[in-house]
């Protein structure tokens, strides 16, 4: 392990314990503070936001970008102090406020009355560990993926904390199994997958509109839904700042079946749809601060894909 690695696996483990043992008030006014700074300071993450931003709300003068990516930088930040406290903070009244809040529940419900599973297809919004929290308590849990950090104390630390929630996690490589089928197999017992599905700029990526633009998403959760049958939701997860407390909005929509492995193309890009729609409505909560249009990559980086900057979503059921 490098010194770096040691150094960032040293600086995650100070902050689930100093962050933790903190004034909830003081831990959340310390992380603003510090998004504040953060912006100041620009730098690539904050500049890719703001140009994200520019594609969720096009209209959106220098002025209005400059408050949206502040508010974004600290609803990040926002969710990285909420990381650290969560395994302390009391479950059964995060399930509580969650609930009040929650819209589509029937919906989980009655995909899991139809005995084949469910997939939840989620965009990397708000705080979606939070929700978890409440899935587990409604549902009894489900399965998800992670990428494989590193250095990998850190993979391992974000492992044990989604675990000590509840949370099943499978990790994309290293393994004892194929995740794919891992999750099938979930599916097959009528079981719960989450999937956070807005980015794959891969070659297994599947081409679709996206605010206008041409990106890709993963195919994962239209193909799990094809080849086992269990429904396809999008998930919108969003803060919500109460007069009392911050509190946690999620709502549940946009049932898709996906009859085939024909449809997953379509499938993809009704997914796509849905999550425009709800970060259009909360941007500032939409965390993504990394290159995700095909207009933003290299030549050299769409060559690796075989794509274009114009790529049409429609393109290529045989990927």
């Amino acid at each position: 392990m490098s010194a770096g690695d040691r150094l960032q696996g040293a600086a995650y483990a100070a902050g689930w314990n100093l962050v933790r043992a903190l004034p909830e008030s003081f831990a959340r006014n310390a992380f603003r503070y510090g998004a504040d700074v953060a912006v100041r300071r620009g730098g690539p993450a904050v500049a890719q936001l703001r140009r994200n931003y520019a594609r969720v709300v096009p209209a959106a003068g220098p002025v209005e970008l400059d408050e949206l990516v502040r508010a974004g930088v600290r609803s990040y930040a926002r969710y990285w102090m909420e990381t650290f406290r969560l395994p302390g903070m009391d479950h059964k009244e995060i399930y509580r406020r969650v609930d009040e809040r929650f819209v589509g529940a029937n919906l989980i419900d009655a995909a899991l009355e139809q005995g084949r599973g469910v997939v939840l297809a989620l965009p990397h919004t708000a705080n979606f560990d939070v929700s978890g929290v409440w899935l587990v308590a409604h549902a009894g849990g489900f399965t998800t993926v992670a990428e494989r950090l590193r250095p990998e104390s850190v993979y391992q630390r974000f492992f044990a904390y989604r675990e000590s929630l509840g949370f099943e996690i499978v990790p994309t490589s290293g393994g004892d199994r194929a995740p794919y089928r891992v999750l099938m197999e979930r599916l097959k017992e009528n079981r719960v997958v989450c999937l956070p599905a807005d980015r794959d700029l891969s070659r297994r990526g599947i081409p679709v509109t996206f605010f206008g633009e041409p990106t890709r998403m993963p195919a994962g959760p239209a193909r799990l839904a094809a080849v086992t049958g269990a429904p396809l939701l999008v998930v919108d997860n969003y803060f919500t700042d109460g007069p009392d407390e911050p509190g946690w909005g999620v709502r549940v929509h946009t049932t898709i079946h996906v009859h085939s492995r024909a449809e997953v193309n379509s499938a993809t890009q009704r997914m796509a749809d849905g999550f425009a729609a709800d970060i259009a409505a909360n941007p500032a909560d939409w965390h993504m601060m990394q290159k995700l249009w095909l207009a933003d990559l290299s030549d050299e980086r769409r060559e690796q894909l075989g794509a274009s900057a114009g790529e049409p979503a429609e393109a290529r059921e045989s990927r």
